[in-house]
């Protein structure tokens, strides 16, 4: 009786997923912006509630080089293809030129999963921050949102958004500091904040 049971669960959580998935037929452009915390834990977030829906999901990072805590459990995701475009923090420099080519490179890499027919959510983390330090032109994020194919949700996260970007984007949030630890010196904590 028990595995009745059991397999009744299995094939009712099957046919929830599956009519979630046929029900994914138009995807839209989703901006998170602003200057409080939170922008890539959300995205993380959708990225679990979209593999958890059956879908597959392409998570870039930009200006992201270092290995951060959430990495470690990207790769344990078989629908989730993770890459970073960062060749480690400049924040106190200014960019180089290889800084730039790797940001180009993830351009052209989100472009072409986004095309590709493969994933169903493209996300862009701190590709907003990346075009407003000059790694790569705000018209560049516009082309994606424009070219961005019928079933494909794409999220752009980070501060300082491009205004055409949140013009042309169907859901834009502002994650706004209110108060914030780091004002009391505290840092950065491993699987909190990095």
């Amino acid at each position: 009786m028990e595995k009745n049971a059991e397999n009744s669960d299995k094939n009712w959580q099957q046919s929830v997923y599956d009519s979630m998935r046929d029900r994914f037929s138009r995807g839209y452009v989703q901006v998170y912006t602003g200057n409080g915390k939170g922008k890539t834990t959300a995205a993380l977030g959708l990225s679990i509630r979209a593999l958890g829906a059956g879908m597959r999901v392409f998570f870039s990072q930009f200006i992201k080089g270092a290995k951060y805590s959430e990495i470690d459990i990207l790769s344990a995701f078989e629908n989730l293809t993770h890459r970073q475009y960062g060749l480690g923090c400049f924040i106190m420099r200014a960019p180089t030129d290889e800084d730039k080519a790797a940001a180009r490179q993830g351009i052209e890499e989100v472009r072409e999963a986004m095309n590709s027919g493969r994933y169903q959510l493209v996300i862009l983390d701190e590709a907003n921050v990346a075009s407003h330090l000059g790694l790569i032109p705000a018209s560049d994020l516009v082309a994606l949102a424009r070219e961005k194919p019928e079933a494909v949700e794409l999220l752009f996260t980070g501060r300082n958004a491009p205004a055409e970007l949140i013009e042309l984007a169907d859901l834009v949030t502002e994650m706004r500091e209110i108060k914030h630890y780091y004002d009391k010196g505290v840092k950065a904590r491993r699987g909190i904040e990095s």
